[in-house]
């Protein structure tokens, strides 16, 4: 099964492929242009080359995406890379999947990673195996703490640095998970 874009008001988000990890691990933005999209010199940055090499390790070990892993969030409007998200992996036997998200500094606070993680919420929540959203921000990110807050994510715990929080489908809370 093909994994299909997901489109939001202004963005669009593309699901990594191996080949355009691999390629952008190697600091090679033109197989950005063979499927579309523009690349920019500020994407990947630093904190999407770190996570490269984990999106690389569990592509491996699929026959093809399935949408558990990684996005390229992209700008409708000029088909712009301006950063990236997705989840930690498949949804555990308990049905929790982990949600990170990461934007260029230039297209912050433009609420463009609200719009991504609320479009990879409802998608995960389509998935009847997937019965919470979890993420974890560091306590003095302030943006992420507003971000998961409007998300309508709950702080479960924390812990000298990080901050973990949790977000219940609707299905499971009407089955009393909590």
């Amino acid at each position: 099964m093909s994994i299909k874009p997901i489109y939001t008001n202004r963005l669009v988000l593309v699901p990594f492929t191996l080949p355009v990890a691999r390629a952008l691990l190697a600091f090679n933005t033109n197989i950005l242009a063979g499927i579309g999209l523009q690349p920019t010199r500020f994407w990947p940055d630093q904190e999407s080359m770190d996570s490269l090499p984990r999106i690389i390790k569990r592509l491996e070990q699929l026959p093809e995406p399935t949408g558990f892993e990684s996005w390229m969030i992209v700008l409708q409007h000029n088909a712009t890379v301006i950063g990236d998200a997705g989840f930690k992996g498949a949804p555990n036997q308990e049905g929790v999947v982990d949600i990170g998200y990461s934007i260029i500094e230039q297209e912050q606070q433009k609420g463009y990673g609200l719009e991504t993680a609320r479009a990879l919420v409802e998608w995960a929540f389509r998935h009847p195996q997937v019965k919470v959203v979890t993420a974890n921000c560091l306590l003095e990110n302030t943006a992420s703490i507003r971000l998961l807050e409007k998300l309508g994510m709950q702080e479960t715990v924390r812990d000298d640095e990080m901050i973990y929080w949790r977000l219940i489908s609707r299905q499971a809370d009407n089955n009393n998970l909590r």
